[in-house]
């Protein structure tokens, strides 16, 4: 977490949590949901503004964790944003070649895999030591690659299962 951002939690302990303004979709984009774009559906089906400054994304990406009941949040100053996801707090990008696969998030982090696991729309999903996340779009080619050649092992299990087996949220509400 930047400093700068643990300095504001310190100076202003108390400030309000934020929900259903930020969400992440499936291939790592950020979407910011104003008032209008909450009324007007629920995301992903109504994603809103896409954010593209590349400093705000920086910035979200270095301060974005999950707290203790496994809601992914950014901490934006003394205020935590709480994230809707798509479909899981990480959106892994896959390089390298075979037997040397290496994994990244789409905050940048660096991961080693754990797991693999398929839904029942085919999309795959890594368990990593840093968390749990669903495979790029774009880099399926790469992963299919590993699970031919057996680096990677899917085992199937349906999407609305996951979020409980693997200890996230998918769409964060005050308690």
């Amino acid at each position: 977490m930047d400093d700068i951002v643990e300095a504001a939690l310190r100076k202003w302990p108390n400030v309000p949590h934020c929900y259903g303004w930020l969400a992440l979709d499936a291939r790592g984009d950020w979407y910011m949901r104003d008032e209008r774009i909450q009324a007007a559906g629920p995301f992903p089906q109504v994603k809103g503004s896409v954010v593209r400054h590349e400093k705000l994304l920086a910035f979200i990406q270095r301060n974005y964790a999950q707290d203790d009941a496994g809601a992914a949040f950014f901490q934006n100053g003394p205020q935590r944003v709480y994230v809707e996801l798509e479909a899981a707090p990480w959106v892994w990008r896959v390089d390298g070649l075979p037997g040397a696969w290496q994994v990244a998030s789409h905050t940048g982090r660096r991961a080693q895999v754990t797991g693999c696991w398929i839904d029942e729309r085919g999309r795959l999903f890594l368990d990593t030591d840093i968390g749990f996340g669903i495979v790029h779009s774009l880099d399926m080619l790469q992963a299919s690659q590993a699970v031919e050649a057996g680096e990677w092992q899917p085992k199937e299990v349906e999407f609305a299962r996951m979020p409980a087996r693997f200890g996230y949220v998918l769409r964060p509400h005050p308690q």
